[in-house]
């Protein structure tokens, strides 16, 4: 049965049918014992890191992770895949372990909505995951704030450290899409009230405790790394680090618990393991080190997700995630739908909220083939790290087969290792096999990871590698201020982090309107921020947001409650 024979219920109505299992007996089937999980109700629990101790000696299972072309309004499913191939790959004999990160509330409420997965591939109990669950994202954001607090009560009780209070590099955060608390001024009302200055809101998934919680490989290495978070700078111009603060030991403290993985389950009742939050377009948009240590021990596959595209998300997952965990990918699915590759043919104008252009849901082999460069462009930078690449055509019932018989003989040609149709939205599990097929004998191809730029390179060089080799521009050009920023940066001795471009998700350039491959252009860097504590530089590729805004119509209006006190609303 296909997606064009079958009618899927509403995700909400399919995730509150779901016959879930006690969050034990996933845990039990992993290997995990009680001691090593601290239950949240019936059916979420954490898992203990003490885990990684009585299986060091165990091997590791194999490594996916799952990326796709640039996205489009139309959305690749790239969650729902993530989830189908491991409900998949567990249909098979294999002990899968999905690793996805935790929603943010912003998109839940704004336009996005959740990130459960969809149809018969989604995580459960999905109302759970797509709110609080287990409080990571709270503890994020009082960690953050705590030291926010710290840094303007040192400036008003005598200022020992010297802080240049214009040079505060450190923001409040909060996670939801608020545009009135971009920029705002505090410390108003009397020197009792603090000292005035400007300051400003990012959402909290775009926080560098965000970033440390998913980069750090043990607690003691978070305790490290939000010490050396540098906030501010002196008048004498040196950094001022949380450590100097005084304040990183009561973070850490804060953080204690959300360190530790959350374990739930798939609709099928396969594991999953859900961790940190971050955006692929203003941070590194990864699931956490610590989960995907923990998957890899205890199953035999561990798929996980990077945010956007291959540009974005992958990118990042190799050249800042795989670079400080020593943890390298067997294989790399990229997710593709016929109707988002015609969009990349420029043809067609999609406006969320209004009715498809027929020509998406019609056979159009011209505006396909003038799409596939976008993802042909996306295997071929998949290929530069030197993994073995498969593709996922995420299927819909308008798709023909001379679409699907295109996508399959260009991807092969571009250099992936096969190219598959999964049914997964509608057919769970059983629609994920042939994927599941596909990736095994991928991850068994030789290999040889290789990151794309070396710490030693300098950080222009890392920039332009990224930008002429994964976005396919001619160049960078960089501001006066981004020129001072990198000068100090290379003399403070920061030139050997990794790079974390932010830009636009909706190209492989820095121009949201520029489709499918585009080339002749150059990348402009307006600013350069550093993240030490996270361990990357993030140059800021225009005019880039780290709070969003709610559009007119939030999808929190429609959220509510029935008579019977169930959710309604959520998707």
């Amino acid at each position: 049965m296909t997606t064009a024979t079958k009618n899927v219920p509403s995700d909400l109505d399919i995730a509150q049918a779901a016959v879930m299992k006690p969050i034990t007996e996933i845990a039990a089937e992993l290997g995990l014992k009680e001691d090593e999980l601290e239950l949240y109700g019936k059916y979420k629990a954490k898992i203990n890191l003490d885990v990684l101790k009585r299986l060091q000696d165990r091997p590791n299972g194999k490594y996916i992770d799952v990326t796709a072309i640039t996205p489009t309004p139309l959305g690749e499913g790239k969650t729902t895949t993530t989830v189908g191939l491991a409900q998949g790959l567990a249909r098979l004999g294999k002990k899968s372990i999905a690793a996805i990160r935790q929603p943010s509330l912003g998109p839940v409420f704004g336009i996005k909505g959740g990130a459960a997965g969809g149809g018969y591939s989604q995580v459960v109990p999905m109302e759970d995951f797509n709110l609080h669950f287990t409080g990571d994202n709270h503890a994020v954001t009082m960690a953050h704030n705590l030291c926010a607090a710290f840094i303007d009560n040192s400036i008003m009780h005598g200022n020992k450290l010297n802080i240049d209070p214009n040079s505060v590099l450190w923001p409040r955060v909060v996670d939801v899409s608020d545009r009135a608390l971009r920029q705002i001024t505090i410390g108003l009302g009397g020197r009792a009230n603090g000292y005035p200055r400007e300051n400003g809101f990012d959402i909290t998934v775009a926080s560098e405790v965000m970033a440390i919680l998913a980069l750090a490989t043990s607690l003691h290495d978070m305790r490290e790394r939000l010490g050396r978070v540098v906030v501010a700078f002196s008048y004498d111009g040196e950094p001022v680090t949380a450590e100097d603060l005084k304040v990183a030991g009561a973070m850490t403290v804060l953080l204690k618990d959300a360190i530790n993985p959350n374990l739930i389950q798939t609709l099928e009742n396969s594991a999953v393991l859900v961790h940190a939050g971050p955006f692929a377009n203003i941070a590194h948009g990864n699931s956490s080190v610590v989960a995907d240590q923990v998957g890899l021990k205890l199953g035999d596959y561990v798929v996980t997700e990077s945010g956007f595209g291959a540009d974005m998300g992958f990118e990042k997952f190799a050249n800042i995630k795989c670079r400080y965990s020593g943890q390298y990918p067997d294989a790399v699915v990229i997710v593709a739908t016929v109707r988002a590759l015609k969009s990349h043919s420029g043809k067609y104008t999609i406006i969320a909220g209004k009715p498809l252009d027929p020509g998406l849901l019609a056979e159009d082999l011209d505006g396909l083939a003038a799409g596939m460069v976008n993802l042909e462009k996306h295997i071929e930078n998949v290929n530069k790290f030197g993994i073995p690449t498969v593709v996922c055509v995420n299927a819909f019932a308008t798709d023909t087969p001379a679409e699907i018989d295109m996508i399959r003989e260009r991807a092969i040609s571009a250099g992936a290792s096969d190219a598959v149709v999964s049914t997964h939205w509608a057919d769970g599990g059983e629609g994920a096999e042939d994927l599941a097929k596909a990736v095994i004998t991928a991850a068994e191809l030789p290999s040889e990871f290789k990151l794309l730029y070396p710490d030693s390179a300098s950080i222009k060089e890392k920039i332009e590698t990224i930008v002429t080799e994964i976005y396919g521009g001619d160049g960078v050009d960089y501001s006066p201020l981004a020129e001072k920023k990198i000068k100090q940066y290379t003399d403070l001795g920061m030139s050997d982090l990794a790079i974390c471009m932010a830009k636009t998700h909706l190209s492989l350039s820095h121009d949201p309107t520029l489709k499918g491959r585009p080339t002749g252009f150059r990348v402009p860097i307006r600013d350069v921020k550093a993240a030490v504590g996270a361990g990357f530089l993030y140059p800021l590729c225009g005019d880039m947001r780290t709070m969003p805004g709610l559009p007119s119509v939030p999808g929190g209006t429609r959220i509510d409650i029935d008579e019977d006190g169930k959710t309604v609303g959520l998707f």
